[in-house]
């Protein structure tokens, strides 16, 4: 209750009128306008990420994925809510050791020879230490849950939830926003980024997935270290992207590094169906070698053969300005109503898409067109798919690393070669031999139920042999029935 007296207080300090006023009939609506709100006040939207940055780190990190439902919120709110940072002053040193002891159930000294108590990362969920293990003397890098922050977060995600279903009952475009939906989806991401044994598979999968790249360093995970709260892998130097001084310091050759990012990410999403979907610079480093170094692998995204061949005839033909394969392909995947008009919609993309291919190429964002997409869908319904919200923002992360790195990098050069190449691989004779190799097992077996299959079609079902009885016994009971009424009325005609 004292949480929730606390975000109606932060609520009516910050002047939140666009969440309240929907909610109010007119004249109090007005009355609440004169009364609370200032002529010079901050925009809406600044007054949002204000009260977001003040209720805490919970609240911050829903604002983040706000900042990619670019399907929900108007441009300038997701301009504003990118800027939100998750930055949180670290536990003490107390009270991680004890978090420590609680996790091993055994003297720290018997796992760790050397602890540096000054945390390398802190965030809301979790910080990080550098360590050494007694046990062979390996450099680490020690994830450790912060203490309390579980029960945080189911508080807070209960209050949203209740505020959300409040909202979508109250507000005029309450049900279309589906605010209950949008507070799920920012559980599960909660979820993912609190199991730290499961940061630690998705670490382990994606250093498998590129063990054989040039362009990149994953580090290994020691796993028998590793807890629901604590996560233990190797410890990796590197410099952060957005560090150019120190980049150039090193002798890195930017331009080749910004071309091997958009690369890496090409390949996680079309090769490997499996990406890091946390790019921001303090995740993302750059050693000595000029590789790329990746860390905190707490979200990642995930995409089936649909959702990739999706994407890649989307851009390719975004490539060749097609905008009728566009349209069609948005509605041949069920993501427009059936009855979707093919003509206007593709009129619709050609509108929002011209003015971005009058840039020069090397200005063109393809996060930028996923967002004009998400605002066509607005008009026509489209149903946008969570797994491309999280690739739309690691696209910006990416193009933005891209740019700091060089300004002159032509995203479309470097990505319109991979997934050409790609296209022709996915339908080539080769690929198709090779699906099919892998099926034969499951061919094989529906092979060999075919001749009982068809047994048993033919063989007479019992429920169609009682429905012929019943029939035939409904059949004698009228013409028993009409007999008698025969009967009897020749009976009373008679008489």
């Amino acid at each position: 209750m004292r949480r929730a007296l606390t975000i109606i207080f932060v609520v009516l300090r910050f002047r939140l009128d666009g969440i309240v006023f929907p909610a109010l009939p007119y004249f109090w609506a007005r009355v609440w306008r004169r009364v609370f709100l200032p002529p010079k006040e901050p925009p809406p939207e600044v007054r949002l990420r204000r009260a977001l940055e003040y209720l805490g780190p919970i609240f911050v990190k829903f604002g983040q994925a706000l900042s990619t439902r670019a399907d929900l919120l108007p441009p300038p709110f997701v301009a504003e809510l990118s800027k939100l940072q998750d930055r949180v002053p670290p536990n003490s040193p107390q009270q991680i050791q004890a978090a420590l002891r609680d996790a091993y159930r055994q003297p720290l000294e018997e796992i760790f020879s050397e602890f540096d108590e000054s945390p390398a990362g802190s965030a809301s969920v979790a910080q990080v230490h550098r360590a050494r293990l007694a046990a062979g003397g390996a450099e680490v890098a020690v994830k450790i849950l912060r203490p309390g922050v579980l029960a945080r977060i189911n508080r807070d995600l209960r209050l949203m939830e209740s505020f959300a279903a409040i909202l979508e009952f109250s507000l005029k475009d309450g049900r279309r926003l589906r605010l209950r939906a949008v507070v799920e989806e920012f559980a599960r991401h909660l979820d993912n980024e609190t199991r730290l044994l499961r940061e630690a598979s998705n670490c382990a999968q994606i250093k498998r997935n590129l063990a054989a790249s040039p362009l990149v360093a994953v580090p290994e995970v020691h796993w028998e270290y590793c807890r629901d709260t604590v996560m233990v892998m190797e410890y990796l130097r590197g410099v952060p992207v957005s560090d150019i001084n120190a980049l150039r310091a090193a002798g890195v050759d930017l331009p080749t590094l910004a071309k091997n990012g958009v690369e890496l990410f090409f390949t996680q999403v079309f090769r490997d169906s499996l990406f890091h979907a946390d790019m921001h610079p303090g995740n993302v480093h750059a050693d000595g070698g000029g590789r790329f170094v990746l860390l905190d692998f707490g979200i990642v995204g995930s995409l089936n053969e649909f959702d990739r061949e999706y994407l890649a005839r989307n851009f390719i033909a975004f490539f060749n300005r097609d905008y009728r394969a566009v349209a069609q392909m948005h509605v041949d995947a069920g993501w427009t109503p059936p009855d979707t008009p093919v003509d206007l919609f593709e009129s619709d993309i050609r509108a929002v898409c011209e003015p971005v291919f009058a840039k020069p190429l090397k200005e063109i964002s393809f996060g930028r067109l996923l967002l004009q997409m998400f605002r066509v869908a607005r008009r026509f319904e489209l149903e946008v798919q969570p797994q491309l919200l999280l690739l739309q923002k690691t696209l910006f992360n990416v193009e933005g690393m891209g740019r700091r790195l060089d300004p002159d990098i032509n995203l479309w050069d470097t990505a319109k070669p991979f997934l050409e190449s790609w296209a022709k691989r996915q339908y080539s004779p080769r690929r198709a031999a090779r699906i099919l190799r892998r099926q034969a097992p499951d061919w094989l077996a529906i092979l060999n139920e075919l001749p009982r299959a068809a047994r048993i079609a033919m063989r007479p079902k019992p429920q169609n042999d009682n429905a012929l009885r019943n029939l035939k016994r409904s059949r004698r009971r009228w013409r028993l029935a009409a007999a008698v009424a025969a009967a009897a009325a020749a009976f009373f005609y008679f008489n």
